[in-house]
């Protein structure tokens, strides 16, 4: 029998992460021939990561523009990958998530008829306008696809209530899990930024919903709160947007306490997830990410996508307002038991097991082969003794 020919499209730094995995196990297992194809959506950030992985695209498209706009990035994605995908004449086109990359890539492969298969797929806010424009890639690529691979049951629920097909979906966990602890399990002390405190408040926060006033509450929240505490400092990466770096800089930068970076590279991500007290941020992976080390998360958006944590108590959801920001600081690093309480909840997200899912799940639909147990978040999940 033929192998099982996969086209794997990823072009930002998050899509990597999350599709490595899968690209690993495809390519290790002898029923699939595994074609990376990169977008470069997002370059040097996208190129970091696939070399921590050790995966080199078999096509690049190099869609990446100084000051390239939603659109530019779209018609160029759709332009340049049809000709990729009538070369390649995949089976099954996997794309993840919520880019603009994965939406185009699911578009270019319906015009050819080619079956898509959406990785973390099921994610849902209740406004079309948050996450911008991650909430409406994520919903249009699940009308393209014909798999879905969905990291949580509340996923799956969302889908069939658009009504989806219950056959052509799959609960997986989250890939981010796999790649986090893939990660995490090769880290040195080195990977780890230095801190001179002996608490670190790790932060991120860039989502275009929150430039602007709500970026400076969330500035000025964090500097109240670490002159607060003289045994905390904060690390922040911050993003090169200059609407996220002037206010940063203005109201942070001059802080002793204030570590103000460039971003960093996946690893050394991992290693200051392990190093730090909490994480305060908008960004959708983190959520997932640092529950796996025991840090307690406060998600600086109105809403998320990622609920089962709130659910489950690793995250807390507290918005962009200065003093309920300050607030739930505070209330971590001031009382133990609430710090705790969110410390030890179990992880929704994964069990480190997704990827192995999807290329079971993958061969069930194309061959008819069994179905994968699926990830169920109400059995705490085993892992690896340096993450627990």
């Amino acid at each position: 029998m033929c192998p099982l020919r996969v086209g794997v499209v990823f072009g930002t730094r998050p899509d990597a992460v999350k599709m490595a995995p899968v690209v690993l196990e495809l390519t290790r297992d002898s029923r699939f021939e595994c074609v990376p194809i990169a977008t470069g959506q997002h370059r040097e950030m996208m190129d970091e990561v696939l070399a921590l992985f050790g995966i080199t695209p078999q096509h690049d498209l190099g869609v990446m523009t100084e000051g390239q706009s939603l659109t530019d990035v779209t018609t160029r994605v759709l332009e340049r990958i049809g000709p990729v995908l009538e070369d390649v004449r995949p089976d099954v086109v996997l794309v993840h998530g919520d880019t603009t990359t994965s939406t185009a890539a699911a578009l270019a492969s319906y015009y050819k008829k080619i079956p898509v298969g959406h990785v973390e797929a099921g994610l849902r806010t209740d406004t079309i306008y948050e996450p911008f424009p991650e909430e409406m890639n994520r919903r249009l690529t699940g009308v393209i696809a014909s798999y879905h691979f969905a990291p949580t049951p509340t996923s799956r629920a969302h889908l069939l209530r658009e009504g989806k097909d219950a056959r052509s979906i799959v609960v997986t966990g989250n890939t981010v899990i796999d790649a986090f602890l893939w990660v995490h399990e090769r880290a040195t002390p080195d990977d780890a930024p230095a801190v001179a405190t002996r608490r670190m408040i790790f932060v991120e926060a860039h989502r275009r919903e929150n430039l602007g006033a709500p970026l400076e509450s969330i500035c000025r929240a964090l500097r109240a709160v670490i002159d607060r505490h003289a045994d905390v400092s904060i690390l922040w990466p911050v993003h090169p947007n200059p609407a996220v770096v002037e206010p940063v800089r203005r109201i942070l930068g001059a802080h002793d306490r204030v570590a103000l970076l460039a971003p960093l590279t996946y690893r050394k991500l991992v290693g200051a997830i392990g190093r730090c007290t909490l994480v305060a941020t908008d960004s959708g992976g983190l959520q997932e990410e640092a529950p796996c080390l025991g840090k307690p998360v406060l998600v600086l958006r109105r809403v998320t996508e990622r609920p089962e944590g709130v659910a489950a108590g690793t995250l807390r959801l507290v918005g962009t307002d200065e003093q309920t920001v300050a607030r739930a600081l505070d209330d971590l690093l001031d009382d133990s038991a609430q710090y705790q309480a969110m410390a030890r909840a179990a992880n929704p997200y994964g069990d480190g097991q997704a990827a192995r899912r999807i290329a079971e799940a993958l061969w069930a639909f194309a061959r008819n082969g069994a179905m994968p147990d699926e990830f169920d978040p109400s059995k705490p999940p085993t892992l690896p003794a340096a993450a627990r």
